[in-house]
């Protein structure tokens, strides 16, 4: 099984901005997609948000996430990680991971900014940890 200690899979994962696709499930049971700025961290995925969001609440409510990264040009690729979401309001973690992302994001030049604005109290940080990694690097072969 691949999983993100491949460094084929991280290099995908970390290179550039591409934007991951979080999917998880409403209350009700209907799946969902949301797009998500993320970054890997350690051995897991990371991202936040508002705890008071439809994802937030989803993913306190059923741990059971999947997360879709893809190259929409050649040579098309994709990574998909299943995994349980573990939640945190932890303030310097939340603030540590909206860093990042806005570092990857925006630029290093704006990283504290997005730190600054989504550490918040009322915002958690959400990491993946992986139960299953799928990936395709190059569709075109």
């Amino acid at each position: 099984m691949t999983s993100l200690s491949d460094p084929a899979i991280r290099t995908f994962l970390e290179e550039g901005t591409k934007t991951g696709h979080l999917g998880y499930t409403a209350s009700d049971g209907r799946p969902l997609v949301v797009p998500i700025w993320f970054v890997i961290d350690g051995d897991r995925l990371a991202f936040n948000t508002a705890a008071d969001t439809a994802k937030g609440k989803a993913v306190v409510r059923d741990g059971r996430v999947v997360l879709c990264v893809d190259l929409p040009e050649p040579p098309y690729g994709f990574v998909q990680v299943q995994g349980i979401a573990r939640v945190s309001d932890d303030l310097p973690e939340v603030h540590r991971i909206a860093t990042a992302c806005g570092g990857r994001y925006m630029g290093a030049d704006r990283a504290r900014e997005f730190g600054d604005r989504n550490g918040v109290p009322g915002e958690v940080v959400i990491w993946i940890e992986p139960t299953k990694v799928i990936a395709s690097l190059n569709m075109t072969e």
